[in-house]
């Protein structure tokens, strides 16, 4: 690829004649972020904490890119910290909330207690298992609330019943990565806000809101004031942007404790030392300013193709042997994925794909990509039942994908399920 010129194309390789379905994973990165990258690179390549030109210049473009993060979130340049990606700034928020309870507790007279966390069961790696470490090293108190296999989402009512007095941080997805179903994170927020002026009252340590935007922004709204969250996670790679994150925190260690969990040379306020990755971080301020300018375009064209998609898939198999495993009843769900199942022995998901010649995607999360065939617990916790979910593939279409590129797929899957068929046949 020349210097810059040519789009990155990632809908259709026409060198291999395949169809990318599996933006939920990861994006491509925009020719734009990738253009920042590299003008980065060669002109921004000082030490942002250099006091000379060259790390002026490298600060000046940093500076930018935080002001892009905030203004596509809704918040202020200051409230954004630059994080490795969205995994580091998960454990970020955990364990700042551990740390903040327990520092609340040291004062006299308040009982010592452990650090209770509530979440969802279907909730991204990232939060799980660092809850699920904390808990085994009796460092911390975890209630994963079971969404509702009506709705699938973690219901609000269930969340509050969930909180105990210990309870010292709130964590639930904004939208998610296999069903898309999006969480009722402000109705939440508001609940506990006003929990929060009770428990005040009470001696009570304060809850604190998080929600991992992951896979929302790009797709959908995104505004930390309409959230009223706490902490909100941001990661590159998924709205064809660079593989570094962010962390919005409201107002970090005035209005809302953030903790680091490094310690170093004092860069990003000292909340996350390092030499700042200059290239990248610029990448990621290009590709959210193409999500501010154009996020409704966004999430109206990919919601056009996924609903044919549907559609088309329906129409060719028929309405019995396609379980459309993202329809809940009164929930919304991200404009650009579908989780399906097309029904009958022998075609679990990944069966399906390995015979598939242009496809590709997933059956479920990329992190969750070696358990063979069992299948995904985020689906069995919604409610699905077991031999369904076993043939679920999840398709996430993006920017570029178009209604042709679908009619390719949908070829593509009824071949390889006359395939499948005729290898069960007698």
């Amino acid at each position: 690829m020349g210097a810059g010129t040519e789009p990155v194309e990632a809908r259709h390789d026409a060198a291999e004649g395949r169809v990318y379905l599996d933006h939920n994973a990861t994006t491509p990165l925009a020719p734009e972020a990738a253009q920042a990258v590299r003008d980065a690179m060669h002109q921004a390549w000082g030490n942002p904490s250099s006091s000379h030109p060259a790390g002026r210049k490298a600060k000046e473009l940093i500076g930018c890119a935080r002001e892009s993060l905030a203004r596509m979130v809704g918040g202020r340049p200051e409230d954004i910290v630059f994080t490795s990606g969205g995994t580091e700034a998960n454990n970020m928020v955990i364990h700042t909330a551990c740390r903040h309870f327990l520092e609340s507790r040291a004062r006299p007279g308040a009982s010592r207690g452990t650090p209770h966390i509530v979440t969802s069961s279907v909730e991204h790696d990232s939060i799980r298992l660092p809850l699920e470490q904390l808990v085994k090293e009796s460092l911390a108190e975890a209630t994963f609330v079971a969404v509702s296999p009506r709705s699938g989402r973690a219901e609000v009512d269930d969340v509050l019943t969930a909180i105990r007095p210990t309870t010292c941080l709130v964590s639930i997805m904004l939208a998610n990565n296999e069903t898309g179903v999006i969480m009722p994170v402000t109705e939440l927020s508001q609940h506990v806000h006003a929990l929060n002026q009770r428990r005040v009252a009470e001696g009570l340590p304060r809850i604190l809101v998080h929600t991992d935007a992951a896979q929302m922004i790009g797709k959908g709204r995104v505004d930390v004031q309409e959230l009223g969250v706490d902490y909100l996670t941001i990661v590159g790679h998924k709205f064809y942007g660079p593989r570094i994150g962010a962390l919005y925190v409201r107002g970090p260690s005035t209005t809302t404790p953030l903790h680091p969990m490094l310690f170093g040379g004092g860069q990003e306020r000292s909340f996350r030392p390092g030499t700042e990755n200059t290239p990248m971080i610029a990448g990621l301020g290009q590709a959210a300013e193409l999500v501010s300018k154009n996020w409704e375009a966004y999430e109206t064209h990919m919601r056009d193709v996924r609903d044919y998609l549907e559609a088309r898939l329906e129409a060719s198999f028929g309405k019995q042997r396609i379980h459309l495993n993202s329809h809940f009843t009164g929930s919304k769900r991200l404009c650009n994925t579908s989780n399906f199942s097309i029904l009958g022995p022998g075609l679990q998901g990944r069966r399906v794909l390995s015979r598939c010649k242009m496809l590709l995607a997933s059956v479920g999360a990329a992190c969750h990509s070696e358990k063979g065939d069992r299948p995904s617990a985020i689906l069995l916790s919604c409610g699905i039942p077991y031999e369904v979910a076993q043939n679920a593939l999840r398709l996430s279409v993006g920017r570029d994908t178009t209604r042709a590129d679908v009619d390719l797929v949908v070829q593509d899957l009824v071949q390889a399920v006359v395939q499948l068929d005729q290898d069960q046949a007698p």
